[in-house]
């Protein structure tokens, strides 16, 4: 398991005062490989993909989570020591690159960021995350962290495709880049922003597609904080499913040996 040592704290203001710098060279961007002139950006039906058996997505999604979003968002209901049981985390590393240096590993996951400093920056507190897959899905979640755009008129600099007014500024703009939305006008019958396309304005450290499993590999994360005993229960359920079937092709057999004489 890969685990990146630095523990990185949301960089909200800072990565604000970048957007805002930038938005003003939005017009003569190029435009991004997502869209194209004369398309449209089908963001609405993004979808996560992701794989909630597989470890090494799971792992990588929670270095993710401890760099880029702990330091304001907690896991209430999760504690480091399940964590690192679950996705075959090895003691050492849990302690040294994901504990944080005051923790235990029986602690619950919670957010370095103080409450009041929190609804000062950002106007309310980062919501927990524990149940957020179950609430809003995974797909809406890869949708959020891929659809930020610049827009100048919001105090972040940013704004947001899948939550329009989000709170929350790009804080993973470093990675993705900073890009701006060329809107078309939205057709009847439709519901949400219709994208023409997208243009970079400033690129990030990863690439499309590095970005895309980067994001994956989160959400994938969230979708097992959710539920962390679903694909044990799931396994237990095909058992269960195919007990049920044998155990009625015996009883169908039992009927008919008791109820032949009556026939």
């Amino acid at each position: 398991m890969q685990v990146r040592p630095m523990r990185a704290c949301l960089t909200g203001m800072g990565l604000l005062l970048a957007a805002c710098a930038l938005a003003g060279a939005a017009a003569a961007a190029e435009p991004a490989a997502e869209g194209g002139e004369g398309a449209v950006v089908n963001w609405q039906a993004w979808k996560a993909g992701n794989d909630v058996a597989y470890i090494p997505s799971l792992q990588r999604g929670a270095a993710n989570f401890v760099n880029y979003c702990s330091g304001c968002h907690s896991l209430k209901y999760v504690r480091w020591s399940r964590l690192g049981t679950d996705l075959q985390i090895p003691d050492k590393v849990l302690r040294e690159q994901l504990l944080p240096a005051d923790a235990k590993a029986t602690d619950y996951i919670v957010a370095s960021f103080p409450k009041a400093d929190a609804e000062n920056w950002f106007g309310k507190q980062p919501p927990d995350l524990s149940l957020e897959a179950s609430l809003r899905g995974v797909d809406w979640i890869y949708r959020f962290l891929k659809g930020f755009y610049v827009d100048p008129t919001r105090p972040t600099g940013t704004n947001n495709l899948a939550l329009e007014g989000a709170a929350m500024p790009a804080v993973l703009s470093s990675l993705e880049g900073v890009k701006a939305a060329v809107f078309a006008d939205s057709a009847a019958g439709t519901t949400g922003k219709v994208v023409k396309h997208f243009e970079t304005v400033s690129p990030g450290r990863l690439t499309p597609a590095e970005y895309d499993t980067f994001v994956r590999d989160t959400v994938n994360f969230l979708d097992y904080v959710s539920d962390q005993s679903q694909v044990e229960r799931r396994s237990i359920g095909l058992w269960v499913v195919l007990f049920l079937l044998v155990f009625t092709a015996f009883a169908w057999l039992l009927k008919k040996e008791y109820w032949k004489d009556v026939h």
